[in-house]
């Protein structure tokens, strides 16, 4: 990674923070990124829809093998309730777990530029620089920093203290499930494809994904249900040792009783989704939510990815948005020559308006799925994409 240009602070190890020190450091830029984590994260998230724009970067500097990373499903299909196709359509879609794509970023970044532990308390702006505060004590002097840490920004939260993400009335129930584990129905039934079943103020959707030990795949599901917000979303949201928590819970954490509800209930679905839900050992929770901020610059601080606009999930853009934003800001900064405040002025109304466009995208179709009851199968606008419905295709090959 060259070191000529920007000293730049990237607060947020995680996929957002990943790509975007990559990108930077392939312009020039001095990139250290700082995750608040003390272990790495490999064993965070279950699947993650692959974007073309997400591995852009990877496939023309030849560092990844796409084959190796992700699964691939060719085929679309909506399942009624009694488990009949009602709809096929082709797809080429990609896939993988986030602690695939995880480990396949980590590797590409110098040991000595990615630094675990290290919780952002507080930022400086003094002269021409920013100084990053540590809950250690220690700080770090940059041209830019850029806030690449999620949902939970500490440099959003200090930028804008008043901005908290909007519940939307439900929550996501995910698991995923090893192929050699999966019961004969899902296996013969969901397996190599995108499958989704759209119910009454309800959906569900499985793929498959790389498993993450031992080889093979896994099926990972997710299934949206609609959730009063107070007592009911804490209730859910306490775990096993009765700690509370905001906007997931994760794989083991769940109470035995709200699993046993969701397993009962999953009797209203397709036979296959029956079948897979249950045979699951540990579904975990994401709470849904709306978040965008009004600016995404301020100085010579920016937020990219989740840390600016956390997208519902329906669209499959979220690491998608990241990447786009980080390869925008390396672009610009190119561009500028390493002038840090010429290229944060260009880079930022684009981006303003394609996270507005996706948040309002993400929301729609959510809205339509679980509130509304006026998703229709097949509908070209609710399929997965960044810059508009469908482009989350890839090329095919041969």
């Amino acid at each position: 990674m060259p070191s000529e240009g920007p000293r730049v602070a990237v607060i947020g190890g995680s996929l957002g923070g990943l790509i975007t020190a990559l990108q930077l450091g392939d312009v020039g830029c001095d990139v250290q990124v700082f995750e608040r984590s003390t272990v790495p994260l490999e064993g965070r998230g279950a699947g993650i829809v692959l974007h073309p724009v997400t591995i852009r970067y990877f496939e023309e500097h030849g560092l990844l093998d796409l084959g190796r990373v992700s699964s691939s499903a060719r085929i679309l299909r909506y399942l009624t309730r009694a488990g009949d196709v009602l709809l096929e359509e082709p797809i080429v879609y990609r896939f993988t777990s986030y602690a695939t794509l995880y480990a396949a970023l980590v590797d590409f970044i110098e040991p000595e530029r990615y630094h675990l532990g290290k919780d952002l308390a507080g930022f400086d702006h003094v002269g021409e620089e920013v100084v990053a505060r540590f809950a250690d004590g220690d700080a770090y002097s940059c041209d830019l920093l850029v806030g690449a840490d999620g949902i939970r920004s500490t440099i959003r939260s200090l930028l804008f203290p008043d901005l908290r993400p909007s519940y939307a009335g439900y929550v996501g129930w995910r698991g995923t499930l090893p192929e050699d584990r999966l019961p004969a129905r899902p296996r013969k039934e969901l397996r190599d494809v995108l499958t989704y079943h759209v119910g009454e103020r309800t959906h569900v959707l499985s793929y498959e994904i790389p498993a993450t030990e031992g080889g093979g795949r896994s099926m990972n599901w997710v299934w949206y249900r609609n959730l009063p917000d107070g007592g009911p979303l804490e209730a859910l949201l306490e775990d096993r040792s009765g700690l509370s928590h905001d906007l997931s819970l994760p794989p083991g954490a769940v109470g035995d009783d709200h699993i046993e509800e969701l397993r009962e209930a999953a009797g209203d679905l397709p036979p296959a989704f029956t079948e897979l839900v249950r045979a699951t050992p540990s579904p975990f929770v994401q709470v849904i939510v709306d978040l965008e901020v009004p600016e995404m610059v301020r100085d010579r601080v920016c937020l990219v990815g989740d840390a600016a606009f956390a997208l519902r999930p329906h669209i499959a853009a979220g690491t998608a948005k990241a990447a786009a934003d980080a390869r925008a800001l390396a672009e610009e900064i190119d561009k500028a020559g390493g002038a840090v405040p010429a290229a944060l002025r260009a880079w930022e109304p684009g981006q303003l308006a394609l996270g507005r466009a996706t948040t309002a995208r993400a929301r729609e179709v959510g809205e339509q799925a679980q509130i509304m009851c006026t998703f229709r199968p097949g509908d070209p606008a609710v399929a997965f994409g960044l810059y508009a419905p469908k482009d989350g295709n890839f090329p095919v090959q041969g």
